[in-house]
C-alpha cells in the first residue's frame, strides 16, 4: 500500500511561483512512476507532468512546459513540482499520484495506481 500526501498549495498572485512537495509512505518508493494531475470544477482531471524512476524522464502538457518542473528525491521519499509564472489558468486542486512500474510519459489517470488528497492552488489576477 502506497500512501501520498501533497502540500504547498496556496494563494499566489499572477505571475508567481509555488512548489507543491508529495510525500510518498512506501518502502519501495523507486519502483513507481510519479506524476501530478489538477482539476477544476466541472472540468475532467488533467494531467500536468510526470517523471521516471531515475528522474531523467520528465513530461509535460504544452501549456505548463518551460514554467513548471517535476522531480524526485529518492532518498527522502518525495516528489516535487515546482510552478512558476503562474496564471490564473493554473488555478485548481493538484494531486500527486503514483503508478506501479518504471514508465515514461505515462499521462491518463487510468495508469496510476495510487493517489493523494490534493492541495489547492489559487492564482489571483
Amino acid at each position: 500500500q502506497v500512501e501520498l500526501a501533497e502540500s504547498g498549495g496556496g494563494l499566489v498572485q499572477d505571475g508567481g511561483s509555488l512548489t507543491l512537495s508529495c510525500a510518498v509512505s512506501t518502502r519501495t518508493f523507486t519502483t513507481y512512476t510519479y506524476g501530478w494531475f489538477r482539476e477544476v470544477p466541472g472540468r475532467d482531471l488533467e494531467f500536468v507532468a510526470s517523471i521516471n524512476w531515475r528522474g531523467d524522464g520528465t513530461y509535460y502538457i504544452d501549456s505548463v512546459r518551460g514554467r513548471f518542473t517535476i522531480s524526485r528525491n529518492n532518498a527522502k521519499n518525495m516528489v516535487y513540482l515546482q510552478m512558476n509564472l503562474l496564471t490564473p489558468e493554473d488555478t485548481a486542486v493538484y494531486f500527486c499520484a503514483a503508478a506501479i512500474g518504471w514508465y515514461s510519459g505515462i499521462r491518463t489517470r487510468w495508469e496510476y495506481d495510487y493517489w493523494g488528497q490534493g492541495t489547492q492552488v489559487t492564482v489571483s489576477s
